[in-house]
């Protein structure tokens, strides 16, 4: 059975990208979605009628997940066209003054996480299959009062651009969408909202056209898409530009 696996299910990007993935790989018939909040992935597989629907409540920032998902895969054995690590979190704050715990966890679920659950992924993918990561703009330039964050999403295109080179000869391709700021939860519960100028003046992106865009990118085996000609030309920017005088500008 043709499987779409996408973590960070429950809302927000990860949402609209269940939503749309029928549009973009009709071909899917069973759809694994992975979010902390069980009540939250009942309700979506409500709205998938006639495909099938395996609701997994697992929190990525815990080692027994792992176990779970593994057990899950070899018990299924699934025929996975495509996977989508949507999963993750970014907070607001400086180095040294931001709790422990919540500097870790975006590297546990940004990087850790992401890598472990692609790696067990891949033995089941087919000729044709893609990965879909979701990165930032962030990984573009280190961002003060957000280092950590930056610092891990830029892992995640260095990531993408590495694997996809690896799977090239077994016929899969790995994508990395690098969005600029949108009006999810993400904000609110990394503090963001109301607490960065820079945040405040960005121009958002529509998570319905991100969501759609990049599932089409990875449809045509892109390596990296970034929405919004604004963003674009950061990246290009940012690639030129000394990465000391860059910092400089790119302040949370």
């Amino acid at each position: 059975m043709k499987t779409a696996i996408i973590t960070g299910a429950s809302s927000g990007l990860g949402r609209e990208f269940v939503r749309q993935i029928a549009d973009v790989f009709p071909e899917v018939e069973s759809y694994w979605l992975i979010a902390r909040r069980a009540d939250r992935l009942a309700e979506l597989a409500e709205t998938l009628p006639g495909k099938t629907v395996a609701c997994l409540p697992l929190d990525l920032c815990d080692s027994m997940s792992f176990m779970a998902f593994q057990e899950k895969l070899t018990a299924e054995q699934p025929e996975v066209v495509l996977l989508v690590n949507n999963a993750g979190c970014g907070y607001l704050g400086r180095i040294g003054e931001m709790d422990t715990a919540s500097q870790t966890r975006m590297v546990d679920l940004n990087m850790r996480a992401l890598t472990a659950i692609t790696n067990m992924t891949v033995p089941y993918m087919v000729p044709g299959g893609r990965i879909l990561n979701v990165s930032s703009i962030a990984s573009f330039c280190p961002n003060p009062r957000m280092t950590v964050y930056s610092s891990t999403k830029a892992y995640v295109s260095s990531f993408t651009v590495g694997i996809g080179e690896e799977l090239r000869a077994k016929g899969i391709t790995a994508t990395a969408v690098c969005p600029g700021p949108m009006k999810t939860e993400f904000l609110d519960i990394g503090g963001i909202a109301g607490n960065s100028k820079m945040f405040a003046t960005l121009p958002y992106c529509d998570q319905v056209r991100v969501a759609g865009g990049a599932l089409r990118a990875a449809r045509a085996g892109r390596t990296i898409y970034t929405p919004k000609l604004f963003y674009k030309f950061y990246r290009v920017l940012a690639k030129i530009t000394p990465v000391k005088l860059m910092v400089k500008f790119a302040k949370t």
